[in-house]
């Protein structure tokens, strides 16, 4: 069965040649494209020879992975649409590409630069290296030229630096995490594993559900983990909105069931304000930050 070619697209409102240049300017593309730590030009012995280039990616532990590109050609048509060809390969051994070939195109239009890109690559490693391509590191490019693309939208838009975009992103993700983790742990741990550790009790002493406390305990618990785990896959603003409502409506139930749990260590007041704060955080960010989603990653038939 034949691969699909990775593409991505989105639309940026500026003129070509800003765009042209922060796409085709080593120094300022490897500024937005997080495929590439670093990206330069080699010397031409001919003004007429194809613009050679090296490319190197940081991959963590000190390890880094490193290719050579070449750009084969530009073409442009009368209406300003212009595309830009390369090949890349990697004689390196822990680089699952061993090469490969693309495009860029450029598509001048009224409210902006239609921008894309297809690309695919043979990769090594024989069936295991396949294997890894398909179920982890094909989605973790597309995801990746996604999140570059609006990196490079809002650097073009909204003089957003590509390093402060980042930063953004990673502020969310960790605040989203570190909820998650919190909330998925709330549900698992006192509601159901350990109901006798304390909650149990606050429940019932509200009067509330006399009689069904345990299954009200246990559904909360639920819930929280479903929060929890829908925090790790979606940012959004209103998930934010609805963890500040829910801690303060948990916070004033826990103050009228039992105020001597406000008195006790890494009580309700100071779990709650902390997660509250992770909330405000992500909601000051969340609008700054680049999304894959943004982009269109499927290339219309």
């Amino acid at each position: 069965m034949k691969k699909k070619q990775l593409y991505i697209e989105t639309k940026i409102n500026c003129d070509f040649e800003r765009l042209w240049d922060y796409t085709q300017n080593p120094k300022l593309h490897q500024q937005w494209d997080l495929r590439f730590s670093e990206i330069s030009y080699l010397k031409k012995e001919k003004e007429t020879d194809p613009q050679l280039f090296r490319y190197s990616t940081k991959i963590g532990f000190g390890l880094e992975v490193n290719g050579l590109g070449e750009s084969v050609g530009t073409k442009t048509k009368t209406n300003g649409e212009s595309t830009s060809v390369l090949k890349f390969s990697s004689d390196n051994k822990i680089s699952i590409i061993k090469e490969g070939s693309g495009y860029w195109k450029y598509i001048p239009e009224n409210d902006g630069i239609q921008f894309l890109t297809g690309y695919d690559y043979d990769t090594r490693w024989g069936v295991f290296g396949k294997a890894i391509d398909k179920v982890v590191f094909r989605p973790l490019m597309i995801w990746a030229t996604a999140v570059s693309f609006d990196c490079l939208k809002k650097w073009l838009e909204d003089e957003i630096v590509p390093s402060q975009s980042l930063k953004n992103l990673l502020t969310v993700v960790l605040s989203q995490f570190v909820l998650a983790t919190i909330w998925i742990y709330q549900g698992i741990v006192p509601k159901l594993l350990f109901q006798d550790s304390g909650e149990l009790d606050i429940l019932k002493s509200a009067n509330l559900f006399q009689g069904y406390e345990t299954s009200v305990l246990t559904t909360i618990g639920v819930v929280e983990i479903l929060f929890g785990v829908i925090l790790i896959f979606k940012w959004s603003k209103g998930l934010h909105y609805i963890n500040i409502i829910a801690l303060l409506l948990l916070g004033i139930g826990a103050l009228f069931s039992d105020f001597f749990v406000y008195t006790l260590p890494f009580n309700p007041f100071s779990l709650n304000v902390a997660m509250i704060c992770l909330s405000v955080i992500s909601i000051l960010n969340i609008d700054s930050m680049p999304k894959s989603k943004n982009c269109i990653t499927k290339q219309k038939i």
